[in-house]
C-alpha cells in the first residue's frame, strides 16, 4: 500500500506542490512530444534555452526584477557562494552583519579574500538582531553582508539594513518570494532553491548590473557573475532539471495569486504558531527576540 503524503515542516528541501510535481511527473520520459525529457535534454539546446527564459521572466515578474539586473541559476549552493560573492566583489574590506549560523560561515569565507570587518560584536547566543545602535559599519567598504532569514536560529530581519550607498548583498534563501522585497535596495541576492523554490541543486543569483567585472583573477570562470551572464548561466552545464522544476513552481505561484496571496497565508500561519507557543503556559518559550522572530522558521523550545 502506498503511504499518503505526509506534511513536511523541514526547512529544506521543503515540500512541493503535488500539482507540480504530477506534471512533472507527465513529462518525465517525454517532455513536450519530443521523445525525451528534460533530464535527458542538452543544455544548449533552444528547448533548454526556451525553460530558462520562461523561469527567469517568471522569476523576474513574481519578484519585480528590475531591468538594470541579471538572474543567474546556478550551482554549489549559498555555501559556493560564499565564496563567489567574495570572489567577484571584495577588494579590500567587506561589512558583514552576523547574526546567526549562514552569515558567520558566509564572512569566514570571505577572510580568504580580503578584510572582513564585522558590524557587531558577537554575542554567546545569536537571538535577535542586534540594535542599530550597536552597529559599526565602514565608511569605505566594498559591500555589505547580511543574512535576511537565518534558518538554523529563526532570526530574521524585519528590514532592510541602511547602508548609505555601499553596495548590499543579502543572502535570502530561506524567506526569497515568501513576501514582496524591494530588489532595487540591494547589489545582490543570493539564494538557494530548496527551501521555498524547487529542487537543492539550485542558486539564484540576482546581479545589478554594475557590480559585474569587479572579480578577482582567481575567481574560478564558472562562479565568475560576469561570465555566466555572457553565457546565460550556460557556461558550463547547469542543473538542468532543477531549473525546470523551480520553473513550474514560479509558474504555479503565479496561477495561484502571486507573492502578496502566499505571503498573507504564511503570516496567518506563522501568528497562530506564535500566539499557540505564547499562550501555552509557558510549555513552548520561544528563543528568538521580539522583533527579530522569522515568520518563515519559527524556533522554540519545550
Amino acid at each position: 500500500m502506498t503511504k499518503e503524503r505526509v506534511a513536511n515542516f523541514l526547512v529544506g528541501p521543503s515540500s512541493l506542490p503535488v500539482e507540480v510535481l504530477q506534471q512533472a511527473a507527465s513529462e518525465m520520459i517525454n517532455y513536450k512530444d519530443l521523445g525525451f525529457g528534460v533530464m535527458e535534454m542538452s543544455h544548449r539546446s533552444k528547448e533548454f534555452a526556451l525553460i530558462c527564459s520562461e523561469a527567469e521572466n517568471n522569476m523576474r515578474t513574481l519578484m519585480g526584477i528590475p531591468e538594470n539586473y541579471k538572474v543567474l541559476f546556478m550551482q554549489g549552493g549559498c555555501t559556493g557562494m560564499f565564496a563567489a560573492v567574495a570572489m567577484n566583489f571584495l577588494k579590500g574590506k567587506a561589512d558583514y552583519i552576523c547574526t546567526g549560523t549562514w552569515s558567520e560561515k558566509a564572512a569566514k569565507e570571505a577572510e580568504k579574500y580580503g578584510t572582513v570587518n564585522y558590524v557587531v560584536k558577537k554575542p554567546e547566543k545569536y537571538l535577535g538582531v542586534p540594535s542599530i545602535e550597536e552597529w559599526k559599519l565602514s565608511d569605505d567598504a566594498d559591500y555589505v553582508y547580511f543574512c535576511y532569514n537565518e534558518t538554523v536560529g529563526g532570526v530574521e530581519f524585519n528590514s532592510i539594513p541602511e547602508t548609505k550607498g555601499i553596495p548590499l548583498v543579502v543572502d535570502m534563501s530561506s524567506n526569497i518570494m515568501t513576501r514582496h522585497v524591494d530588489v532595487s535596495k540591494f547589489a545582490c541576492v543570493i539564494a538557494g532553491a530548496q527551501k521555498n523554490l524547487g529542487p537543492a541543486g539550485l542558486t539564484m543569483v540576482i546581479v545589478r548590473e554594475d557590480m559585474l567585472g569587479r572579480e578577482h583573477s582567481i575567481c574560478p570562470a564558472i562562479w565568475n557573475f560576469k561570465k555566466q551572464v555572457e553565457m546565460d548561466s550556460r557556461l558550463n552545464t547547469p542543473p538542468c532539471y532543477n531549473i525546470y522544476m523551480t520553473g513550474l513552481v514560479f509558474k504555479w505561484i503565479l496561477k495561484n495569486g502571486g507573492i502578496e496571496t502566499f505571503h498573507e497565508n504564511n503570516t496567518k500561519k506563522s501568528e497562530l504558531l506564535y500566539e499557540t507557543i505564547e499562550t501555552s503556559g509557558g510549555f513552548f518559550k520561544p528563543i528568538v527576540n521580539q522583533g527579530s522572530r522569522s515568520r518563515v522558521n519559527v524556533v522554540f523550545r519545550v
